[in-house]
């Protein structure tokens, strides 16, 4: 295979995706085909690469954001792409895990427009396959030469990504006002740990094993988790004024599904009447039809929640480009982190 020379590479942000799918698809592969045959092909159905059975399919998987993070973080340390694929296959492997159980523990029937690996092998095997991908990337990484200190890593991360998600499940049984409602400091803990852990690991495992110095490790740690809550607030937002035919979800889905994301809690905290009404709308509400989300969303955006949403994630992109600018870096591997950072935050908002 040649491989271009990082100082002569560049491209938009699909194609900075593309090129890490591609470079890391045949490890990954390698990897799922050490598990137990049918708890492969639930792996391989998580990925799109196969259907219920192991018939071959090909179907839209994920867009390889970690993986693309721990690619880059090795270039970004002045190393071929090739010494961040082990990285970007654990990371991987992390992240599907985190999805299957995230699936169950939420209840949600599709993932990428198809059943979701509970609903089409049933609960427990859905468990079982996630825990298998878990020990698969930690045996990943065991067997690196950075495999103490990428482990430390690891299971930082994975701890930060469990407090995160019993944060936001406890979330959803906190009143909307009052002293117990969900304040703004603790979604950004919650988000940073559910969402930016894993992100920033990705790209500090990557630069790990680029033969990064520790400075360099951290300040991509730090970036990634800020690109994490910067993603995530600009998720919270397509959640509620997305394009369904871009975003593949409903619209007003979030709302109807009540959760407490960031523009409704920046909206329940702004000093107008509209926040007012919009707690007492949403503890009035039982379930909420499309009509009731429609109101809904009017008195988030009139209270300032989008307007705040977006500021959020202004600042943390910043605070990407801050860490990014602390530290050394390859220069086209930096300047392709922010093409992809770039893409992650700009999607329609």
């Amino acid at each position: 295979m040649t491989v271009t020379p990082t100082a002569l590479r560049t491209g938009t942000a699909p194609q900075v995706l593309a090129r890490c799918r591609a470079l890391v698809r045949p490890a990954l592969t390698r990897a799922v085909e050490r598990l137990h045959p049918w708890v492969g092909e639930m792996a391989a159905y998580s990925f799109g690469w196969c259907e219920t059975g192991g018939a071959p399919a090909t179907h839209p998987g994920g867009k390889g954001i970690r993986q693309a993070l721990a690619v880059l973080g090795a270039e970004a340390a002045g190393a071929p792409g090739q010494a961040g694929v082990e990285a970007a296959v654990a990371v991987e492997l992390v992240h599907t895990f985190s999805l299957l159980h995230d699936d169950i523990m939420d209840g949600d029937a599709t993932r990428r427009r198809r059943p979701t690996v509970w609903k089409a092998y049933g609960t427990g095997p859905a468990v079982l396959a996630g825990d298998a991908l878990y020990a698969l990337a930690v045996e990943t990484l065991a067997a690196t030469p950075a495999g103490p200190d990428a482990l430390r890593l690891l299971s930082s991360a994975l701890g930060d990504l469990v407090s995160g998600q019993a944060d936001d499940l406890l979330f959803a049984a906190r009143p909307w006002a009052g002293p117990e409602r969900v304040r703004l400091e603790e979604y950004r803990t919650m988000a940073e740990r559910k969402t930016g852990a894993l992100l920033g690991c990705a790209a500090a495992l990557g630069a790990l094993f680029g033969g990064a110095p520790a400075e360099t490790v951290g300040a991509l740690e730090r970036a990634g988790r800020h690109l994490g809550l910067a993603f995530q607030v600009v998720d919270d937002v397509l959640g509620i004024w997305g394009d369904p035919s871009v975003t593949g979800k409903p619209a007003h889905g979030d709302l109807r599904e009540r959760k407490k994301t960031f523009p409704v809690l920046a909206a329940l905290d702004a000093p107008g009447p509209e926040a007012g009404r919009l707690a007492a709308f949403l503890e009035s509400a039982g379930t909420v039809d499309e009509a009731g989300a429609r109101r809904a969303a009017a008195l988030i955006d009139e209270a300032g929640g989008r307007t705040a949403a977006l500021a959020e994630a202004g600042d943390h992109i910043a605070s990407v480009e801050r860490a990014l600018a602390d530290v050394p870096l390859a220069a086209t591997a930096a300047n392709e982190l922010r093409v992809l950072l770039d893409h992650l935050v700009d999607r329609d908002v």
